[in-house]
């Protein structure tokens, strides 16, 4: 019997639907579960076949168990050795260098030094920096955000240098991106499954959190939606990522990637609506089906490898 496990946390809706929508198929020697997992010996085997991870990047515990049964042959979504290594920085630099639009970006050295580290560790960091190039290249107004946040922690919306170095100096120790602002006109969320489909959502992040999947209008001309789903792919090929959301905001008819680190998107029915539900529901569990039955063949577990993907 192939199984294939589902790690979670808080969540009350994706997952019991992920289980559901897997073990109604009745695919014979193939059934899904919840992970269930205790301390973890270096010769334990890999009890699943695939595991659909929505957690380990909150709980170092699973992420080092994951990547104990992916050494053991389990296929992850999303891989643990790519995501683990990423950051928001990176990501836009890659973007950049792919042809994907990003705003100009820039990155910050820590406001406070890092715990265990003094003025001697620092010494080869330019003091005082240069502000001036800072705000020529990127602006006044913008957002700045930690290199490897989520869910809006940290983030601070700058109007001017006031606000920047407010926000700076209450960033602690973070290591933060300075972003200019996109005036935008209409703003997208994918959803990327496998690396192949693409589903566009008008989206609002200024509206509360349970509201952002608009509804109530349609945006995007056919070309725009096109260049869309193009980037989305391009990025999620060149990052590795199985299962992601990217967001793309539009000022003057070109889609900026603004967010697209996102190894455990959100899926809650709560917030992204019945027909948005259903569609990631049914896609995951085809990608996960897939993976479990696909034949076994080594993985490439070098860096170089998912750099080249």
């Amino acid at each position: 019997m192939k199984l294939i496990g589902v790690l979670f946390g808080m969540e009350t809706s994706f997952p019991p639907a992920l289980v559901e929508a897997i073990n109604s198929r009745s695919i014979p020697g193939l059934s899904a579960e919840f992970v269930h997992v205790g301390a973890v010996s270096l010769p334990d085997p890999a009890r699943y076949a695939v595991i659909v991870d929505r957690i380990s990047h909150d709980i170092p515990f699973y992420r080092a168990f994951l990547k104990h049964a992916v050494l053991n042959g389990t296929r992850l979504i999303n891989n643990p050795f790519w995501w683990s290594a990423d950051d928001k920085y990176f990501n836009y630099l890659l973007a950049s260098k792919l042809g994907v639009a990003v705003p100009p970006t820039v990155l910050l050295p820590h406001k406070k030094h890092p715990a265990g580290t003094t003025d001697q560790s620092m010494r080869n960091l330019e003091y005082p920096l240069n502000w001036d190039a800072v705000f020529d290249y990127v602006g006044e107004h913008g957002f700045m955000k930690p290199i490897d946040g989520g869910g809006w922690r940290d983030v601070y919306h700058i109007h001017n240098r006031d606000d920047f170095f407010r926000a700076y100096d209450q960033s602690r120790d973070l290591c933060m991106v300075y972003q200019k602002a996109v005036n935008f006109t209409e703003y997208f969320r994918c959803y990327v499954v496998g690396q192949e489909r693409v589903h566009i959502m008008p989206y609002d992040p200024r509206r509360p959190q349970n509201g952002r999947y608009v509804l109530d209008e349609k945006w995007g001309t056919p070309e725009l939606l096109a260049r869309i789903e193009r980037d989305a792919l391009t990025l999620c090929h060149a990052l590795g990522y199985d299962l992601n959301t990217v967001e793309f905001a539009v000022e003057d008819g070109i889609p900026y990637a603004i967010d697209f680190m996102n190894p455990a998107p959100d899926a809650a029915l709560e917030s992204v609506g019945p027909a948005n539900f259903e569609w990631i529901v049914r896609q995951v569990a085809e990608l996960a089906i897939r993976r479990a039955l696909e034949s076994t063949k080594p993985l490439e577990l070098l860096w170089h490898a998912f750099m080249n993907a």
